[in-house]
């Protein structure tokens, strides 16, 4: 089962340290997920604050 981050919302298929903020605060409760391929360009990346490219859940559960 993925996992979310719960600070920065990247999804991980492995591992219980996120690459990307080093956080171990991660849930499988997400729903929804948006996939950023440049996110120097995006607009929505930038809206989102999300300056790595990647898979971002959306929304997390508690």
């Amino acid at each position: 089962m993925d996992k979310a981050c719960k600070k920065c919302r990247l999804i991980i298929a492995q591992g219980d340290v996120c690459p990307v903020c080093g956080s171990t605060e991660l849930t499988g409760k997400w729903h929804g997920y948006i996939v950023v391929l440049n996110s120097e360009k995006s607009n929505i990346a930038k809206k989102l604050d999300i300056k790595v490219n990647g898979t971002y859940a959306l929304s997390l559960g508690e």
